[in-house]
């Protein structure tokens, strides 16, 4: 099942992020398939990070959250907020 996890950085975690962004590049292909697609939410003027959306593939909820909870933004407490829903990719899936 596919898996939606919706983040909100905390504010001014500008720095933060860039500085863990390596490690989070790496943890999010670090398991061929785990990953459908990702990227940052960003500000009004597209300058600025803001947040992430990833969507990933897992079993269960609780995988989707135990993978979130060993991911390096999520470690390294980037986030304000995080939510993991459950998702099903309908229109302009991949074949």
């Amino acid at each position: 099942m596919l898996y939606a996890i919706i983040a909100t950085d905390k504010p001014g975690s500008e720095s933060l992020r860039q500085s863990i962004r390596p490690a989070h590049l790496e943890y999010l292909l670090a398991t061929p398939g785990r990953l459908k697609f990702a990227g940052p939410f960003l500000s009004e003027d597209g300058a600025t990070p803001t947040g992430s959306l990833m969507v990933i593939e897992a079993a269960t909820l609780r995988e989707a959250k135990a993978w979130l909870a060993d991911e390096p933004f999520a470690k390294a407490g980037l986030f304000a907020a995080c939510e993991v829903k459950p998702w099903r990719w309908t229109l302009g899936a991949p074949s």
